[in-house]
């Protein structure tokens, strides 16, 4: 098995984004497609929106480097929750009917896509 190469930092990209494009990496070689990255709408976001099959996933992506407090799962509480809900209630609104859905979690202690946690079916609307 050959080592796995850390991500290129570019200048300008947070910690987020990044975990973001990893995200969608890992995700995307698990077989779902992207549809859009970064959707927002007032009072939410949505980090990644994946095709998988014939269904959408809404993806939350956390990156929690200390865990003092709460591991990068642990840390969506259920005003963040809510807040995704309602972004992908906007975002499903604008389609001309409504696919399946689900709303995952992608969680990282790190910018490592060996240490990538994938939640399924992470929370319900």
């Amino acid at each position: 098995m050959a080592a796995r190469r850390p991500t290129p930092r570019s200048n300008n990209a947070t910690p987020g984004s990044e975990a973001e494009t990893l995200a969608e990496q890992f995700l995307t070689k698990k077989g779902l497609k992207l549809v859009q990255r970064n959707f927002r709408c007032r009072g939410g976001e949505i980090d990644l929106v994946m095709k998988d099959g014939s269904g959408l996933v809404f993806v939350e992506v956390r990156l929690r480097t200390n865990k003092t407090f709460a591991s990068a799962a642990e840390s969506i509480a259920s005003r963040k929750q809510e807040r995704v809900i309602l972004a992908a209630q906007h975002y499903l609104s604008a389609l001309s009917s409504t696919p399946p859905c689900r709303f995952d979690v992608i969680a990282m202690d790190a910018l490592d896509v060996s240490r990538i946690e994938w939640i399924r079916d992470a929370f319900q609307a």
